[in-house]
């Protein structure tokens, strides 16, 4: 019998970071230090909504009603121009197989989230990709890899992994300079961890642009990664036609639950941000004696450029792996010689700090 033809994927794969180390001996905890998860954990509120006899023998609400008005009054923005999803992947998907035909042209920054390009390679479109300089995303070269089919531009401000960021102005001046008709997908995973006054979300700037769309998600800092939920932002247009081909009750009654509340909770957010702030200081300081560096603090990881280090990147994971400490490799990035580093809670901080100094102690 004869396989029935199916497409032919000509791209990598998503490959997610390890979460298990199979030679671990003496059953060690492990501790994952390659996700971006959040290093609090959740809000108490959320905490509350698990602990409730919630009802699963019902569909949810296939519109994320209570949700979506949630999110509006959060972030001043209209109810009806808000989808949410499964993961903002599940939006990344939607928006592309609305837009994209075969022989479209998609750009997304050389250094970037790897679904831009996946999904984008599922619909038919080609993938190019613009070069960063210092791994930054290079205004300046997207626009010259601009072409006549070009219909969508993908980045994520601050960028994963790089944990880079483009200036409000230079975000402005990228959309001036782009075509009108050509859809800029901002990414705004990170932005809760941003405090640098010359940056602004995505959200904030273009929340009345019918040719920008946002992607939000709450598997970062609110802790609902397991829980699968994100949301996205557009033109009316844009969202109507995204409903259209929505999976019907996508979203799933606890995750619509747990994101209203965790929504409430600013108080929460706020001590995430200062812990991230502290450890990210503190974190970058220490591997900088080892001659290890990073970007600046913006989100809640940091890439570690191991070029001018006694020992290589991957030397370090294996060593790091010894002990049950699991960082993010990049060569399937495309990055060499890096890793990328989650800013864990205080005893994961503490642990990976303890067992990188042992690691140089006789280098």
């Amino acid at each position: 019998m004869r396989l029935t033809k199916f497409k032919k994927l000509k791209f990598q794969s998503y490959k997610p970071g390890k979460y298990e180390i199979p030679k671990l001996k003496n059953n060690k905890k492990i501790i994952k230090l390659s996700a971006n998860e959040s290093a609090l954990g959740v809000s108490q509120k959320v905490k509350a909504v698990l602990r409730k006899n919630i009802n699963t023998s019902k569909y949810p609400d296939y519109t994320s009603k209570l949700l979506r008005k949630q999110i509006s009054i959060k972030f001043n923005c209209d109810a009806n121009k808000v989808i949410c999803g499964s993961g903002s992947d599940e939006i990344i998907q939607m928006l592309c197989q609305l837009f994209l035909r075969n022989g479209d042209q998609v750009i997304v920054p050389e250094f970037s989230f790897l679904m831009y390009r996946i999904y984008s390679s599922i619909s038919g479109a080609k993938v190019v990709f613009s070069k960063e300089k210092n791994f930054t995303i290079s205004v300046e070269d997207i626009i010259m890899k601009v072409n006549k089919k070009t219909k969508i531009v993908f980045l994520a401000n601050p960028n994963n992994p790089t944990g880079t960021y483009l200036y409000k102005k230079e975000l402005i001046n990228l959309r001036k300079k782009l075509r009108k008709d050509i859809l800029l997908v901002i990414d705004d995973a990170y932005y809760e961890y941003m405090k640098d006054r010359n940056y602004a979300s995505g959200l904030r700037i273009f929340k009345n642009y019918k040719n920008v769309f946002i992607l939000r998600t709450f598997s970062k800092i609110y802790g609902l990664a397991a829980l699968r939920i994100g949301w996205g932002f557009g033109d009316k247009n844009i969202i109507n036609a995204l409903n259209s081909i929505k999976p019907p009750f996508n979203v799933n009654e606890i995750a619509q639950l747990c994101a209203i509340e965790a929504l409430k909770d600013n108080k929460f957010i706020n001590k995430s941000v200062k812990h991230n702030l502290f450890w990210g200081k503190k974190i970058k300081k220490t591997l900088e004696n080892f001659d290890i560096y990073s970007n600046e603090i913006s989100a809640n990881f940091l890439l570690l450029n191991f070029n001018n280090c006694k020992l290589s990147a991957n030397k370090v994971e294996k060593e790091l792996e010894k002990k049950g400490i699991i960082l993010r490799e990049m060569k399937t990035y495309g990055i060499d010689n890096h890793l990328r580093l989650t800013i864990g809670n205080i005893v994961e901080n503490r642990l990976f700090l303890k067992e990188i100094k042992s690691i140089f102690k006789n280098v």
